[in-house]
């Protein structure tokens, strides 16, 4: 319904704009409202996300997604979401930059379902793997990760699903953040850590593979 969708934009956008960031049209904050409708009915079946309000999907898991979609360089045309779960922050980058091609990869079953059928209800530009996202032999610009299990092995195949110079974004925690960088070693070019709005832990970084660079 069209005041639904006014309401979850308007809760968007304070939230947005108490971290001091841009708020979002419309149009794209009807389609966050579609999402989340979506994501409570199935949450309510099977557990999809520990964050079942939706005060807490609006300020965690959207306002964070939104935050890693705009911190994304420009250039970048593919990107995977590994282990994507509910689809963070695959979907919301897929509405916030939609000339990026987004894979949504989900190994857990349920999970991969509904990632199916936001894609479908949702028109949301991505494609769904249902597997394994080291499974892939596709190389991409950019892949993200936010709380996937083994964060430290997950990060070393996560690199080698880069293209030469790709991205990765990882959504994480201050303290895990050091494991992660010693876990990938050399080869990569860090960008400074940025705050994720409401928390002094949760953290986004960027990290670009060094032309000329091992996998």
């Amino acid at each position: 319904m069209r005041d639904d969708a006014d309401a979850v934009t308007l809760r968007l956008n304070e939230l947005l704009a108490a971290a001091g960031l841009a708020a979002i049209p419309n149009e794209q904050g009807a389609r966050f409202a579609d999402y989340l409708s979506l994501l409570l009915r199935w949450n309510a079946r099977i557990n999809l996300t520990a964050i079942r309000d939706q005060e807490g999907i609006l300020s965690r898991h959207f306002v964070e997604s939104i935050v890693c979609a705009r911190a994304l360089p420009a250039g970048i045309s593919t990107l995977l979401d590994f282990g994507s779960g509910a689809g963070f922050p695959g979907i919301p980058i897929a509405f916030c930059r939609p000339e990026i091609a987004i894979t949504l990869a989900e190994s857990q079953g349920k999970k991969a379902a509904f990632l199916r059928e936001a894609v479908r209800v949702l028109e949301v530009p991505a494609t769904v793997h249902s597997g394994r996202a080291d499974s892939l032999a596709a190389r991409f610009d950019c892949v993200a990760m936010r709380a996937v299990d083994r964060m430290p092995e997950a990060v070393q195949a996560a690199r080698r699903l880069l293209n030469p110079s790709g991205w990765l974004a990882l959504m994480t925690t201050q303290d895990e953040w050091g494991r992660l960088r010693a876990a990938m070693g050399d080869g990569l070019s860090w960008d400074q850590p940025r705050a994720l709005p409401g928390s002094r832990e949760r953290i986004l970084v960027l990290a670009q593979h060094k032309v000329g660079s091992l996998f």
